[in-house]
């Protein structure tokens, strides 16, 4: 009977990498993939161009996770941003920064971090197993039972790397999370972590495809503002996504669950003030004083978005500037800083580019990544309840999980 060092179960980012840590020191090694092909979810990140990881300290990282993105400090410690870009350069990736600390590969093509990924499994003799689901878990005994559809496999310890539940398509199904379940441990609710909002006023289908870039959304529910982000956004046929519309939307889903209203505000000019910009556009209206308004809102707005801001301030699109009174105009100023949106719900949890939730991190060692309450068991990646913001912190999380439990198999 062949007996496997490890069995490592899901072969994403975190899942390869424990491998081949693993491997790399000596360890007999299997990775089980239930698709017919590694990482497929990695291959889509950051618009298949793979953010990896973020240049921030480890403070900055912690910051950007939800509270129990604590657990991650000893992983980061241990094997952090500087000895993840390390690792690809020796694998032949050449990377880059970008606005914000976040790290690419210098080519934006995720496929040539996939390919650096399968050169380690390659380079360290991981026995690889692609299309081969696992159906169950025997942990009695002395080695752990792996039965797959295809196979029965033996192992003295396991990895569950098996992701959350967001993309299904790429193999992220859940069943890590009723496999830890199975095994004694309690699984936090997994819901949609980085995921557009469903607005409830149509102006958003309208604008559908426009970005707006530099603004600033304010997160308010029932009157108290939540959190305020500054960068670039989009809306969608269902409403608004984007990059700091994904980085709110994580405490859009708690305080709608709460049953809390919540909306949006967009300042679609954050560089200025109320006087300045009320300024501006008297001296506009006073030197063109025949012009339509929409034509003097060009240089004000994008071309899309001027019919509809003017119909939601109510204001005749085709009225002259001489034609405009004082306390028109202040109210055009007064919704160019509060042009606002209301949200019905989030968007799906398949959609959504993580899952927050998964098992919890007081059932698991943070120095060893090994199950608290079953032994010979690990975890790693997504299917940990951490979750974080863009930038390429969730990636980090991963590969940082992963390494320190192949160092630990």
């Amino acid at each position: 009977m062949e007996i496997y060092d490890a069995v490592i179960i899901g072969a994403g980012p975190s899942g390869i990498i424990c491998a081949g840590r693993a491997a790399e020191r000596g360890r007999k090694v299997l990775l089980l993939e239930k698709k017919s092909s590694l990482a497929k979810k990695l291959l889509i990140s950051g618009k298949g161009r793979c953010n990896l990881t973020n240049a921030g300290n480890i403070d900055k990282f912690l910051t950007e996770f939800s509270p129990s993105g604590i657990f991650l400090r000893n992983v980061f410690n241990r094997f952090f941003n500087k000895e993840l870009c390390n690792l690809f350069e020796k694998l032949g990736v050449v990377l880059k920064t970008e606005r914000g600390g976040r790290i690419f590969p210098r080519s934006d093509k995720a496929g040539d971090i996939l390919g650096a990924l399968e050169k380690y499994l390659k380079i360290n003799h991981v026995s690889v197993k692609t299309g081969e689901e696992v159906e169950n878990i025997v942990t009695s005994g002395a080695s752990i039972e792996v039965l797959t559809s295809r196979a029965k496999y033996y192992a003295k310890k396991m990895v569950i790397a098996t992701g959350g539940l967001s993309y299904p398509e790429t193999g992220c199904t859940g069943f890590g999370f009723k496999l830890a379940e199975k095994l004694g441990h309690k699984i936090i609710e997994p819901r949609p972590g980085l995921v557009g909002l469903v607005v409830k006023e149509d102006a958003a289908k309208k604008l559908q495809g426009l970005s707006l870039e530099n603004v600033e959304v304010t997160l308010l529910a029932q009157g108290k503002i939540y959190e305020k982000i500054f960068g670039d956004m989009l809306f969608t046929h269902y409403g608004i996504s984007g990059p700091i519309v994904l980085d709110l939307s994580n405490k859009v889903c708690d305080l709608i669950k709460e049953g809390k209203e919540t909306c949006v505000s967009i300042n679609l000019k954050p560089a200025l003030n109320f006087q300045k910009l009320d300024s501006r556009l008297l001296r506009e209206f006073s030197a063109s004083p025949n012009k339509t308004v929409k034509n003097i809102f060009v240089t004000l707005l994008p071309q899309r978005l001027i019919i509809e801001f003017l119909k939601r301030s109510g204001v005749d699109a085709n009225l002259k500037a001489n034609q405009v009174s004082k306390e028109t105009r202040r109210e055009l100023v007064k919704n160019l800083f509060d042009f606002r949106f209301h949200i019905s719900k989030v968007r799906p949890i398949e959609e959504a580019i993580v899952t927050r939730g998964g098992v919890n991190t007081k059932e698991i060692n943070p120095k060893t990544m090994e199950s608290r309450l079953v032994k010979n068991l690990y975890f790693c990646g997504e299917v940990i309840d951490v979750d974080a913001k863009t930038g390429g912190y969730n990636m980090q999380a991963a590969f940082s999980t992963g390494y320190v439990c192949g160092e630990n198999l």
